[in-house]
């Protein structure tokens, strides 16, 4: 990476690091739409990760002359070095501290990266296809990387949890198949006749390299971390808590919130309960609508009605909440490929919005979905969650920095902003009925919890003596697998991936109500400084088009809109 002067400010400093950055992480061009990226994948090896750490290094030091130029006070400059600093010495302190090693989850792995962006690899023209095969054939030297990271781990005794290593190895069957027929094979079958016998040819060699990744974490670590701990300790959490919230957490404090929480949505839920199964509490409610409320029946017609869904919604705010560009105004809904987690997520767009942003069901072999478990969750996903933030960091793009729009993602922040969309659907009146209105608070609740078993049991703290559920014990993955599952009308299946994610994600799911609770308290602040010319619309654009910013900054900024 060089400079072009060194009268570089902030934005350029970023930009130029986004540039360098996805030349060594070819999968995060192919998200923003880089076509030269669709031929390769990254270096996961302990050498590929350091390369990027000397980047961090070499970016922050460039920084700091950008901060002392006379131009960087200027907000958006300083806001796109804020961020860039916080997070490439978040980023730093996981690296330095050899997380990556480590790195074992049934979410959020190198081996995931690699896989899932090939679902958004282009496949329009046989051109793309011929992309497509020069990255089936980078798939085995990049697994092999991964697994030269997780061998080294071993020898330095940086071990994985057992719970995610053996959650992986069985995501690792269902990607391999049969050893004719799995994920990369399913994909290269879609590509041109033209180019079958080079597409067949390197799908087999992916899976290959796939099923070679699949024996040895079952035959050499899986036994080698067998009788480990899934949960990292209060030191670990930390780091990594910054890391996905972009601020120094004081985590007692957020556990005894995540209880607070508890307590209302528990009071909320029972109240709607009553009205939808007279003499029922929440869970039982929420069991009987799963058979008796209204659902959808088919996988086609399930993509479907949440496509309608995304579109009503946008058709309904626009122009009363939100001032949304038409190419904002685009969202797709899809079925997600299976053999990945439970629980729904979104893609951005790529920065031209050649690809729009898309939504992403995992339908976990069922074909009947009750609208309870869907409305609130795509309010989150996708409108006015996800999409309109990340869509419209990418239409602001110029005026932020390509950083800010793109890479620069505080995990916090985004999902802060998607749980406060629920809320907001649910203050403006989308959620008419109790049916829904239940759904949603289960999701909230889903949330709460959250907060409560991955601080408590990475932590091993003691449940609150007004606890319903053993109260004054220490929490254990089990307590908290029982905990979740007692209050969330989602199925073991799912509860089980959840609880898998949490313990290889430490500080990740955390973000969701702390988030929400900055975005909230930031409105909060604005409307009380700008009294009855408050302007809920404008607020919302403004924040929307300010970037990303971690905890620490969010609320800041948020109160002076």
């Amino acid at each position: 990476m060089s400079d072009s002067s060194s009268s570089a400010l902030p934005r350029q400093v970023a930009d130029a690091y986004v540039d360098a950055f996805i030349e060594l992480d070819p999968i995060s061009g192919t998200y923003l739409g880089v076509a030269a990226s669709s031929r390769r994948l990254p270096d996961f090896s302990p050498a590929g990760q350091e390369r990027l750490a000397a980047l961090a290094r070499d970016t922050l030091a460039r920084l700091d002359r950008a901060e002392r130029l006379p131009g960087a006070a200027d907000d958006a400059e300083r806001r796109c070095g804020r961020l860039l600093r916080e997070r490439l010495t978040a980023e730093l302190a996981v690296h330095e501290a050899d997380e990556a090693l480590r790195a074992v989850s049934n979410l959020h792995s190198p081996a995931h990266s690699l896989r899932e962006v090939f679902t958004v690899t282009p496949t329009e023209t046989d051109e793309d296809w011929a992309a497509v095969v020069d990255r089936l054939r980078a798939v085995p030297a990049a697994l092999s990387g991964y697994q030269e990271s997780l061998a080294l781990g071993l020898e330095r005794k940086l071990y994985g949890g057992p719970r995610a290593t053996a959650t992986f190895i069985g995501q690792l069957d269902e990607w391999v198949g049969d050893g004719a027929k799995g994920f990369f094979q399913d994909f290269a079958a879609a590509g041109p006749d033209v180019l079958r016998t080079e597409l067949d040819e390197a799908a087999a060699q992916a899976a290959g390299a796939l099923d070679e990744l699949r024996q040895w974490m079952r035959d050499v670590y899986a036994p080698a971390i067998e009788g480990e701990p899934d949960t990292v300790g209060r030191e670990r959490y930390a780091r990594w808590s910054r890391y996905f919230n972009g601020t120094d957490l004081d985590l007692d404090e957020a556990y005894a919130y995540g209880w607070s929480e508890y307590h209302r949505l528990l009071a909320e839920m029972r109240t709607e309960a009553e009205k939808v199964l007279p003499g029922a509490g929440p869970w039982e409610a929420l069991a009987h609508l799963d058979v008796h409320g209204e659902h959808i029946e088919g996988v086609d017609e399930v993509q479907a009605w949440l496509q309608g869904l995304m579109d009503e919604a946008i058709d309904a705010l626009d122009g009363t909440h939100f001032e949304l560009a038409e190419r904002v105004r685009r969202v797709e809904s899809r079925i997600a490929p299976p053999g990945g987690a439970a629980a729904p997520y979104y893609t951005g767009p790529s920065e031209d919005f050649s690809r729009p942003g898309r939504t992403w069901l995992p339908t976990m072999g069922e074909t009947r979905f009750p609208v309870y478990d869907l409305v609130s969750t795509w309010y989150h996903e996708g409108v006015p969650g996800h999409h309109l933030q990340l869509a419209q960091w990418a239409h602001v793009a110029e005026s932020l920095s390509r950083y800010q729009a793109s890479i620069g993602i505080v995990s916090a922040n985004a999902e802060g902003w998607a749980l406060y969309a629920e809320r907001l659907m649910d203050e403006l009146g989308f959620l008419p009925d109790a049916e829904r209105r239940l759904g949603y608070l289960d999701a909230q609740m889903m949330r709460a919890c959250r907060v409560i078993v991955d601080i408590g049991m990475h932590l091993g703290l003691e449940i609150p003596a007004d606890s319903p559920f053993h109260p004054g014990e220490r929490w254990t993955p089990e307590l908290a697998q029982e905990f979740f599952g007692n209050h969330s009308g989602r199925p073991a299946d799912f509860v089980e991936s959840e609880l898998t994610r949490y313990l290889s994600m430490p500080g990740q799911a955390i973000g969701y109500k702390l988030g929400e609770r900055a975005w909230l308290l930031g409105r909060e602040n604005a409307r009380a400084a700008h009294g009855d010319a408050f302007d809920l619309k404008a607020w919302h654009m403004a924040a929307l088009s300010q970037g990303p910013l971690g905890l620490d900054d969010l609320v800041d900024e948020l109160s002076k809109l």
